[in-house]
């Protein structure tokens, strides 16, 4: 019976944007040997040629796979995003083609944590300005506006993986702590829950946000937001570029509202490092600004590649979508010797599982074992056969002449 899974030395993979050497290490153990990276992301029509054949694409927040690159990655089969946003990517269309987006939601929260909380006791310090004035050949030793953190309250917008960890690490320093989420989240330590977005930002000395890109959070610190706040707090944004309004966040800060602020990400960012950063903030010497490196560290980078790579690998290799972003999840055993797994990715719609029950009927195939799960316009089901009576290749045949098939993987 010829083989219908292709051999892993024989699956491209793609890893841009300089992900971190780990995550070569990783394919390689398990067999993959045409694995190419890249430390950036080839010009538009380079990436097109590039991502033809390609099976796994792995990048990081820059590069941006479009409805007219994936519709050029015609063999593309998933996508790892070593990074904690998916924003970058269409993930609907990718879902329509079959292909599901992995990402990195756990790795890098300590690093986050780590630099909001540096942050934090730099601003409350007056840190930021003394440096910048000293670099001038200012000296200037006060205590004035300079305060310990012990005490003092911290908001966290946010009480997800890195928000509850920044709250653990404060608390541990003397602060209190208070949080709101939209969903109801348990209080780890002291920390207490606040009902609304604007009692929070009446109570504390400084926000911290730590929420996802979404509709509901765009703009979501804005010129009412910021005048909610107490006069002199400090604002910290290492979450999305889009969360706070900048313009909003100039005047409060021209206006003396806010003492200062940290920012690590940005409505508009650098295409690469050789590009000039532009905003309006530069010019404030009580701003600490960052280019988007909360999670770069490389205990982080280490992790992420570890976690990204491992869900592209298990994908690949018995079809576990667990944790995939964008696409039906299910958790699949390892497969059997003596089976053959077929994965039937399709258009959820009625009567496709008829269809498909009867392509095995008809040919007498026994299913072993069946999983099955749908997100929105998209189906995906499992079924693990025996390879001794399946006819697997054309079985495969029968499935992709179904009406409303987007793709059939067999796997050995």
């Amino acid at each position: 019976m010829p083989k219908l899974s292709l051999s892993k030395e024989k699956i491209k993979v793609v890893l841009l944007e300089g992900v971190h050497e780990r995550a070569v290490e990783n394919f390689l153990r398990d067999g993959y040997t045409q694995v190419i990276r890249l430390t950036g992301t080839p010009p538009r029509e380079e990436l097109k040629a590039l991502l033809a054949d390609a099976r796994l694409v792995g990048i990081r927040s820059r590069t941006r796979l479009d409805q007219e690159i994936l519709d050029a990655a015609k063999k593309l089969i998933a996508i790892g995003t070593f990074c904690i946003g998916t924003n970058q990517i269409d993930l609907d269309y990718a879902r329509q083609k079959g292909i599901p987006v992995f990402n990195a939601p756990f790795s890098n929260t300590r690093s986050v944590a780590e630099l909001v909380l540096a942050e934090l006791i730099f601003l409350m310090r007056g840190i930021p300005e003394k440096n910048a004035a000293a670099h001038r050949g200012q000296w200037i030793k006060s205590a004035d506006n300079a305060y310990e953190i012990r005490g003092k309250k911290l908001g966290i917008v946010g009480f997800g993986h890195i928000g509850s960890q920044l709250g653990i690490l404060a608390e541990a320093l003397g602060m209190q702590v208070y949080y709101h989420d939209i969903e109801n989240k348990l209080p780890l330590g002291n920390a207490r829950a606040v009902d609304s977005l604007d009692e929070l930002l009446e109570k504390v000395d400084a926000v911290s946000l730590h929420v996802p890109a979404t509709p509901q959070t765009a703009n979501l610190m804005g010129r009412e937001q910021i005048a909610h706040m107490r006069p002199g707090a400090y604002l910290i944004n290492a979450a999305r570029g889009n969360v706070v309004d900048i313009d909003a966040l100039t005047e409060a800060l021209d206006s003396g509202h806010l003492r200062g602020a940290a920012i690590d990400v940005f409505p508009t960012e650098p295409a690469s490092n050789a590009d000039e950063f532009i905003s309006p903030l530069r010019r404030y010497d009580q701003v600490i600004l960052t280019p988007h490196i909360g999670g770069s560290t490389q205990e982080a980078q280490v992790n992420i590649a570890d976690e990204v790579s491992n869900k592209l690998i298990k994908y690949s290799n018995n079809g576990t979508t667990s944790s995939a972003v964008n696409f039906p999840k299910v958790a699949l055993p390892e497969l059997h010797p003596d089976q053959h797994r077929i994965m039937h990715i399709h258009r959820n719609v009625p009567g496709m599982m008829q269809q498909i029950n009867r392509v095995f009927s008809e040919r007498g195939i026994n299913v072993a074992a069946m999983y099955l799960q749908t997100l929105d316009d998209t189906g995906y089901v499992i079924m693990d056969v025996d390879s001794r009576t399946a006819n697997a290749d054309a079985l495969k045949a029968d499935l992709q002449a179904i009406d409303g098939t987007v793709r059939v993987r067999v796997l050995h």
